[in-house]
């Protein structure tokens, strides 16, 4: 596609179609462009990727370099290519533990205030899973009131962050076998920050030059997050605001209305966000948007703030990673208030273009030509509140509305307790069934479908092709984050999807009365996925251990570090994990080498690159039956219809 800029050049583009499987956003590229707003999809097209960097080795850790490293051709200081490699992957591995443990200090902050009393608006909302979480944490709850329990476990999860010995203390929830392995390597995690410390002391010019040494500490790391920061903010969220029950609601920008004024909520932490989806139900408020025009307040969301009201809430969602610019370009956004981890730096340019404001809300993310409204938990619903009056008072600044019709139903809120309870009742909640249809070969085995969008490759594409392979090949699907996102919009996220499935998979599916792929969060939510996995462990039947399921996790449109520090906990886990688009270490045979199969004989676990979606799934697959040959449960069981005899023939236990 030709472009004329404004300076009169010419610039060839992309078709939008090319870049993007979803038709509302290809109708937004093309709508940008036309409006002369540089978004993602043309400065990906612009520049190219350094390939010692995207291969993992260009070092950059001292003033001699930054240098070029071969697998012939060391660093200044003499580091091969296995140790930058290694150096650069832990490193990224560290940036993503950091990212969610520090949501979940924040969110162990407001739970402690809200505890106390001193944070108006928050309070403790499931005693329930209050109560089995002081059990975990061995609180004594006789006599006590919810929230002076709350308070003690809130300051036990605090001390968890920055534990210097010992085990985290939601180590015990993962299996016997699993712990114990962990121990015999070394590396059952303390606390994520003495972790993450640790790995930048060893990643630091001249410490750790031993490329599985400096993996090994990676694996701890990773499993400090995921099982501990990652999982505290999933679960004290949970207390707070509600464990996720399945909820209906619409994704893509056609959730936008041109006769509301429309707030758009994008990041990852949802401390503020659930504030103003209360603040936007306000009455006094919703006049003043009547006073200026419009019918109501319509609050919508970007990324996995998105995700996590949407469980919750059913708040609707605007869209995925790649379409934050694009949502501004409908000119329907009147303010996008954005928090921390995954917004991009061209959001208040693109805004330029048409009235919408950008309000930051974090002090650790400030963007320059944003404005700045600090969020703290003492004030939340006053500050919420004065973000939506700005919002109300840029409605009438508008120009021309161009809202892509696009607006598709799911099914979202399938939390590990939510799984436990649809398979079982309240009563009788258990994996059992799903155990059991594993087993009998209906479901072939569970995949786990995480991560980021990439401009690198077609939007969604990568993800909703692999999704329908692999339900299709009766593998049932859990989804989080963008790719949960992505595959709504493919409409995968409604039980009719169960159309597209195998015919043992369709059955459980038809039966139970769920989709194929259940959305199970954000990406600090992929930790609900280690719960659940850890729970068919303990069922019984499929293995002692992780890596004895038939299950396997997999990021194929992955970009960010976080995405690398989820793929090594579940790899630590001894769970496979696959990325797609490029591998961080691709430049370093011997460090891809023992990522992709000698770390197995440490954690059970490993990783695979594979860009292509329909070669990705046949590699998910073929390790699935590989397991279920492990445990002898690779062929069919004919059905068997017990006549009386039968029946009084067998044994009662």
């Amino acid at each position: 596609m030709k472009k004329q800029s404004k300076k009169g050049e010419s610039k060839f583009y992309p078709a939008a179609s090319t870049q993007t499987s979803c038709t509302a956003s290809a109708k937004m590229i093309d709508k940008a462009r036309k409006d002369g707003a540089e978004t993602v999809f043309e400065r990906v097209a612009s520049l190219k990727p350094c390939s010692f960097g995207a291969g993992g080795t260009c070092c950059r850790v001292c003033s001699m370099g930054p240098c070029r490293v071969t697998e012939t051709r060391t660093g200044v200081c003499g580091a091969t290519a296995s140790t930058v490699a290694a150096r650069n992957f832990a490193r990224m591995i560290a940036a993503g533990a950091a990212a969610h443990s520090d949501h979940a200090r924040e969110v162990i902050f407001t739970f402690i205030a809200a505890a106390k009393g001193e944070a108006p608006g928050y309070e403790i909302k499931n005693e329930e899973k209050l109560h089995a979480l002081a059990k975990i944490f061995d609180i004594n709850m006789e006599g006590k009131d919810k929230n002076q329990i709350a308070l003690e476990l809130g300051e036990k999860a605090l001390a968890e962050m920055g534990k210097q010995q010992g085990e985290i203390i939601f180590v015990k929830q993962a299996p016997e076998k699993r712990q114990e392995r962990w121990r015999k390597e070394g590396i059952s995690p303390r606390g994520v920050d003495r972790e993450i410390v640790e790995t930048m002391h060893r990643t630091h010019m001249g410490v750790d030059q031993d490329y599985k040494n400096i993996l090994l500490h990676g694996c701890r790391t990773s499993l400090a997050d995921g099982w501990g920061g990652s999982m505290m903010a999933t679960e004290l969220q949970d207390i707070l605001f509600g464990v996720p029950a399945p909820v209906r609601s619409k994704v893509n920008l056609g959730v936008l209305k041109e006769n509301q004024v429309n707030v758009i909520v994008h990041g990852h932490e949802p401390l503020l966000s659930e504030m103003i989806v209360a603040a936007a139900s306000d009455s006094e408020l919703i006049e003043e948007a009547k006073k200026v025009g419009a019918k109501g307040i319509n609050i919508a969301g970007i990324c996995c703030t998105a995700n996590e009201l949407l469980m919750r809430k059913g708040v609707p969602v605007a869209g995925n990673f790649l379409q934050q610019e694009l949502a501004i370009a409908t000119g329907a956004v009147d303010v996008m208030v954005v928090d921390v981890q995954c917004i991009m730096q061209s959001l208040p340019t693109v805004a330029k273009c048409y009235h919408t404001e950008v309000i930051t809300t974090s002090a650790k993310g400030k963007i320059l030509g944003a404005t700045h409204i600090e969020f703290n938990h003492h004030d939340a619903l006053k500050i919420a509140k004065d973000i939506v009056r700005r919002a109300i008072k840029n409605y009438p600044k508008r120009g021309r509305v161009d809202i892509p019709k696009e607006e598709i139903d799911l099914i979202a809120g399938f939390s590990h307790e939510t799984i436990k309870y649809l398979l079982g009742g309240r009563f009788r909640a258990s994996y059992k069934p799903l155990n059991d249809n594993i087993i009998n070969g209906r479901i072939k085995g569970v995949v786990g479908v995480v991560g980021c969008n990439n401009p690198r490759v077609k939007h969604d594409y990568v993800h909703t092709t692999l999704v329908k392979e692999l339900i299709a090949n009766n593998v049932l699907v859990l989804v989080t984050g963008c790719a949960a996102i992505s595959c709504a919009k493919e409409r995968l996220l409604i039980p009719e999807a169960a159309e597209l499935a195998g015919a043992g998979l369709r059955e459980v599916c038809e039966a139970v009365g769920i989709p194929p792929v259940l959305h199970c969060g954000s990406c600090v939510d992929n930790s609900r996925i280690l719960i659940a996995a850890s729970e068919i462990v303990k069922e019984g039947g499929l293995g002692e251990d992780l890596n004895e399921v038939p299950a396997a996790g997999c990021a194929p449109e992955w970009m960010s570090e976080k995405a690398v520090v989820i793929g090594q906990y579940f790899v630590s886990s001894g769970v496979p994990t696959g990325f797609g688009v490029s591998f961080p270490t691709a430049n370093s045979e011997v460090v891809s080498d023992y990522l992709f199969k000698d770390i197995k004989e440490m954690t059970g676990g490993k990783w695979f690159y594979e860009p292509d979606p329909f070669k990705m799934a046949k590699t998910i697959i073929k390790h699935i039956d590989a397991k279920r040959k492990a445990l002898g449960i690779d062929r069919e069981k004919e059905r068997v219809l017990y006549d009386m005899e039968m029946r009084r023939d067998l044994e009662i236990v």
